[in-house]
């Protein structure tokens, strides 16, 4: 085929060698050499010039504008148009729009460097390129770069002025700092190309800026033109290397700076934009770059006044610039060319060279089979769940643990900590707060002057500062106050803490702390978004480890690349569906199934939990606590948990005595109460009762016997007010003479056993309960807390919660009218319970679905929990088997097991590893091994009467647990 003389002879080589990773070449070359020749043979001059402008246009201006645009297109046959502000939608209406007017397709540009909402609204964010800096694997970074390309292609936008490659080594830069990915070139560099490599994979051109580098000034370019005083060296082995670097890995585009050179431009003020020693002699033939070569803004102060209107842009050309961006006057702009053009100033090779090297970037995006922009969808498209998965990935990898004393984080030992968290900045601390206490009681402290913080905080041993910046945009303050600079420092002199800085802000605001050597902990999260603060709390206490590095120095002390690692611990974090191979679209069935379980008023409330892969996934709270209250259900809404007790706290008191050889599986009733030595009871082995294979009864309808004729509770047995001899509370007003504790054990050894092998029995676990108590001599509500609850954090998991909560914060149980009377709220519905004093071996205990998911979790994980292991993982592997099966009996020792026919306690969709416990109240917990699922339901379906089985015929709970294993995708 015949060839354009005017074709460089670089561009040439280039499209004629097959294979070559060249930016603008593509697989085909000869048919983009056979479109970009006829494109170019079809057009005038003044076209051909047209096509070297890039005209900006908001696509929430009005029709004026929108025309004026129109024309320019039309009529100035203008090379591409970049979009600023407006809206996903608009601007898409418009690129249809200028297309439909464009005789050569129009490069749609943008400036997307986070993302598209860097500039339009109703679309995505990703992480800032400081944030991103931090990150130690370049794969997350490739991530959110493909992301952002594919947003871009989505909307029409052919080429994203990204990434900055600028080394912004400079604290005071006004304009670059967190776009810039950091102080070492190297680090630069990597997460450049890895951005590039993402972007491009998507589609879309990438374009380095701002070159030859713009991170060592204290000036911003919008308004004045400013100076690098850098040496050649130095400029050599900073700020150029991560440019070469990104052009070995395929850089499309190089964005030219407005900048002073010195020592490379010998005109003093000249800018590098308009500097042919700059873009020619550096750019183009010293460091080989082939791609497009594009200006900053030339409506920028720091060049719009360097020549007469009109002539910018032409000097800008002469410099060896290809595309031009946003110029002040097209139409005096291309009259200045043809005049040049005319006198030879401009040769038809040179403008050959930059217009066919627009033109084979408009054929490798596509555009030599132009389609218009899909209008149907296109905002859901650009907030997809991916986006918060990538988003979340990236939060977590750059997370920096800068000091850490004493190897305070993650935090352990969480039954002797005393947590106070003190809010700095003026961005909302929230989400932080609140997953803070998702793992501990965190106390918010909020004082107006230091006497009163030290006065506030003498009480605590940690203390957790969070000083939260506006996160709206990269440019927003970061600087702490004078008070807060001082009231830190002292806050971390207090010698009764420990005190840890979490900076929801841009590294650099540690440069005004004096100094940091009492302050024991630094967590930089870099952005004060919401998924930072959660994932900060989440690295403080374990769920998630941290790798980040700083990518600038911070502070004498923290000089860029500062970073500890920190592991986790295996304590739950939270995320969403699609982080651990779940559909959120699939778990949505979740919420029609439990409000159709409202509507059909099987309970009045509800709290639902999900985890899968250590962390929560679906956590939400359904109805009020009454049909008839105003309040709604919340996390904190603690309920009575009826059997799911037997699992979660006799059964690990058990597995502890088991481990420490004060009971065994082989022991029998005899040997745990020697008073049944003689009755029926005694060779029930502590296997069989916790299987239900024992042939014990169901269970002791104790409280009959202590009603009158009118059953009502009898005056011989019950006090309206607690005495010595009447101790144990049963309800409001309502105490219980302590005699009646013999009456109870003396009544199970009358018992007889039962014909049938299989029955599951309360009984057992009176027995069980009797022993433990025994045996250390202390509650079992005081051994269990001790040994389980607090050091896992639990705040809310109690028995009598009454004594911990106020009545408000507690969900009802039940209108009593056969035995106590009143309605049960924050007392054990259970009566057998009720008449020990709230404290059973089979029902008591109180809690939310969030601290349930916790122990099975900690059961999931062989024992192990938060960095304390609380049992081997052939304790739980012993106790989670199923020794009767051959019997027909599905149970596990104390765990529920999945059922061996078609009926049963799950949705017949777990694995025979899995295990958990329903309960009466409307509660029901199970956990697979296999899937690494926890699941946990619970309510109070017993509110107003236990009489409504509504939700146990429905088999609503395993019917969720069905959703939730087809939520997983395969």
């Amino acid at each position: 085929m015949r060839i354009n003389s005017y074709l460089p002879l670089f561009l040439l080589i280039f499209l004629q060698a097959q294979g070559q990773n060249h930016p603008l070449v593509v697989k085909d070359s000869l048919a983009q050499m056979a479109w970009v020749e006829n494109q170019y043979a079809n057009m005038s001059l003044e076209e051909k010039i047209g096509q070297l402008f890039m005209v900006s246009v908001a696509s929430n201006q009005g029709p004026s504008a929108t025309e004026k645009v129109k024309d320019l297109v039309r009529e100035q046959h203008i090379g591409g148009v970049i979009f600023l502000v407006g809206g996903p939608v608009q601007q898409a209406r418009l690129t249809n729009e200028y297309q439909a007017e464009s005789k050569v397709p129009l490069l749609i540009g943008s400036d997307a460097e986070w993302g598209l909402a860097m500039r339009l609204d109703s679309t995505y964010a990703f992480p800032w390129n400081m944030t991103l800096g931090a990150i130690q694997d370049s794969s997350v970074v490739e991530k959110v770069g493909h992301q952002i390309g594919k947003h871009a292609k989505r909307l029409g936008v052919h080429i994203n002025f990204a990434p900055d490659l600028d080394v912004n080594n400079n604290p005071q830069n006004p304009i670059i700092g967190n776009r810039s990915f950091g102080e070492d070139p190297k680090n630069v560099a990597r997460k450049g190309r890895a951005f590039i490599r993402g972007m491009e994979r998507a589609g879309v051109l990438s374009s380095g800026k701002h070159f030859p580098g713009h991170g060592d000034t204290a000036t911003d370019s919008h308004k004045a033109l400013p100076i690098i005083g850098s040496s050649l060296e130095r400029l050599d082995s900073i700020e150029l290397y991560p440019f070469k670097r990104a052009m070995e890995a395929g850089l499309s585009s190089t964005m030219v700076a407005h900048l002073d050179v010195p020592s490379l431009e010998s005109r003093e003020g000249h800018p590098s934009t308009l500097s042919k020693s700059i873009v020619t002699g550096l750019l183009k033939n010293q460091m080989g770059f082939k791609g497009l070569v594009i200006t900053d803004a030339l409506n920028m102060k720091a060049v719009s006044g360097f020549a007469p209107e009109g002539k910018v842009a032409l000097e800008a050309f002469l410099a060896g610039n290809d595309m031009l961006l946003m110029p002040e006057n097209v139409l005096k702009s291309k009259e200045t060319f043809v005049q040049a053009y005319d006198q030879g100033a401009i040769t038809e090779e040179r403008l050959a060279e930059s217009v066919k090297k627009i033109l084979m970037a408009k054929y490798k995006v596509g555009l030599y089979d132009y389609r218009p922009v899909a209008m149907e969808g296109l905002v859901g498209d650009l907030n997809g769940i991916e986006n918060d998965v990538i988003y979340e990935e990236a939060i977590e990898a750059a997370i920096t643990v800068a000091k850490n004393n004493f190897a305070l984080m993650p935090i352990k030992k969480l039954d002797n900590k005393k947590i106070a968290y003190v809010h700095f900045g003026d961005d909302s601390g929230d989400t932080y707060y609140t997953t803070l206490n998702k793992y501990h009681k965190v106390t918010h402290i909020n004082a107006k002057d230091i006497a009163q913080y030290k006065k506030e905080l003498a009480d605590y041993n940690l203390v957790i500062i969070g000083f939260h910046k506006d996160n709206s945009s990269p440019w927003k303050g970061y600087t702490f106050s004078k008070n807060e600079l001082f009231w830190m420092e002292e806050i971390s002199r207090l010698r009764t803490s420990n005190t840890i800085l979490a900076l929801f802000a841009r590294p650099y605001a540690l440069l005004d702390v004096l100094n940091f050597d009492t302050m024991d902990g630094l967590v930089v999260g870099y952005q004060n978004s919401g998924v930072a603060q959660e994932k900060v709390a989440e690295v403080i206490f374990g769920a998630i480890g941290a790798t980040g590095k700083l990518p600038v120095s911070a502070h004498n002390e923290f000089p860029v690349g500062t970073g500890v690692d920190v592991e986790p611990i295996q304590r739950l974090g939270y995320s969403i569906p699609e982080r651990v191979g779940m559909s959120s679209r699939m778990l949505a069935e979740v919420d029609s199934l439990v409000q159709d379980g409202l509507d059909s008023l099987m309970f009045p409330g509800a709290q639902v939990l999900i985890a899968r892969r250590g962390k929560v996934i679906y956590d939400k709270n359904f109805g009020r606590p009454t049909y008839r209250s105003t309040d709604s259900i919340t996390g904190e809404s603690i309920y009575d948990l009826a059997s799911l007790t037997k699992i979660l706290s006799t059964l690990p008191m058990i597995m502890k005595m088991e481990e420490e050889g004060d009971i065994a599986l082989n022991d029998t009733f005899k040997d745990l109460i020697p008073e049944y030595a003689d009755t029926e009871l005694k060779d029930v082995s502590v296997l069989k009762a916790l299987s239900h294979y024992g042939r014990l009864p169901s269970w002791i309808a104790f409280y009959l016997d202590t009603l009158s004729e009118d059953r009502k509770p009898s005056s011989e047995f019950y006090r309206q007010n607690p005495s010595e001899a009447f101790p144990y509370k049963v309800a409001e007003h309502l105490y219980l003479t302590r005699s009646y504790k013999d009456s109870i054990y003396s009544r199970i050894g009358r018992q007889s056993l039962k014909s049938n092998r299989y029955r599951y029995s309360d009984v057992g676990y009176y027995v069980f309960k009797e022993y433990i108590e025994k045996t250390y001599q202390r509650p079992i509500d005081e051994l269990v807390d001790e040994f389980l609850y607090r050091p896992m954090g639990l705040q809310r998991t109690t028995f009598n919660p009454l004594k911990k909560f106020s009545k408000q914060e507690i969900v009802p149980t039940e209108e009593d009218d056969y035995f106590r009377y009143q309605t049960v709220q924050g007392y054990v519905h259970d009566m057998g319970a009720a008449m020990q004093g709230g404290v059973g071996g089979h029902a008591g205990l109180f809690s939310t679905a969030n601290e349930v998911a916790k122990i099975m979790q900690m059961y999931l994980q062989g024992g192990y929990y938060g960095g304390e292991r609380f049992f081997d993982s052939r304790t739980i592997k012993r106790f989670n088997t199923c020794y009767f099966c051959n019997k027909n009996v599905r149970r596990g020792v104390g765990f529920d097991k999945p059922q061996l026919e078609d009926k049963g306690p799950t949705c017949g969709c777990v694995s025979r590893k899995s295990f958990g416990h329903s309960g009466f109240t409307g509660t029901y917990t199970w956990a697979d091994p296999d899937e690494e699922i926890v699941y946990v339901f619970i309510s109070n379906r017993t509110y107003p009467s236990a009489t409504n089985t509504l939700l146990i015929k429905s088999g609503l709970r395993t019917r969720i647990q069905q959703a939730i294993y087809d939520s997983i995708i395969n």
